[in-house]
């Protein structure tokens, strides 16, 4: 839960907080508070910056006390994990297929159309690229973005009715770049990533950090995979 958290939060010197230890001398730029803190400690904590709480229902009420009103901070679920990485395969695969052509794996995988149906035949191929085999072939490798672009992971996705148009109006509103240097854009459940020219990740990042897309302030960082 806590790295879900931070991969949200975008938090790149955070303060991982148990009971007993002693606060740092520079300011984190996220609190996650892995033991439930004393009210000494959380106004300590509160100081550096505003703490997250992992609660069980039981320690809800003693939560209240220490701050009122409480704000929920949605975690994606398992459920939510799995559509985001089914939903990254099938963009690698349609990839693959515009990026073509793909004459050398039709005629590998003729034979087997003939005998099977082509969608059992394209699962059967993924089922194999899962698997690595001792001594013989290797899976099949997914294909790499472009060299000239790379990845930019944005918190904020479909739950939060983020759509594509809304990515792009920000990144040419707060970034200023231009629409040639915006590649594809992919609005997961929880989070969102677009590609970028090389050249200008960092304005992309530095424009995106902190703008407002319906209505939450998002964080944007270069995207470290899943």
């Amino acid at each position: 839960a806590a790295r879900r958290a931070l991969d949200l939060l975008g938090a790149t010197q955070p303060l991982l907080w148990r009971r007993g230890a002693e606060l740092p001398e520079s300011r984190p730029d996220a609190v996650i508070c892995l033991d439930l803190p004393s009210r000494e400690d959380f106004s300590a904590l509160s100081r550096l910056s505003q703490p997250l709480l992992f609660l069980s229902a039981a320690q809800v009420p003693y939560a209240r006390t220490l701050a009122s009103p409480l704000t929920p901070f949605p975690l994606p679920s398992e459920a939510d994990l799995a559509r985001d990485r089914a939903e990254e395969l099938r963009a690698r695969v349609a990839q693959a297929i515009e990026g073509g052509p793909l004459d050398g794996e039709l005629a590998l995988l003729g034979p087997l159309f003939e005998r099977y149906d082509p969608a059992e035949v394209a699962a059967g191929v993924l089922a194999v690229s899962r698997q690595p085999a001792a001594g013989g072939p290797q899976p099949l490798a997914a294909p790499h973005l472009p060299v000239a672009r790379q990845r930019v992971f944005v918190g904020v996705g479909k739950k939060d009715r983020a759509s594509a148009k809304d990515l792009l109006g920000a990144l040419l509103r707060e970034a200023g770049l231009s629409k040639e240097e915006v590649g594809r854009i992919e609005v997961r459940e929880t989070f969102s990533l677009v590609e970028v020219a090389a050249p200008a990740i960092e304005r992309a990042i530095r424009g995106l950090s902190g703008a407002t897309i319906r209505g939450r302030r998002v964080v944007a960082r270069l995207d470290r995979g899943r």
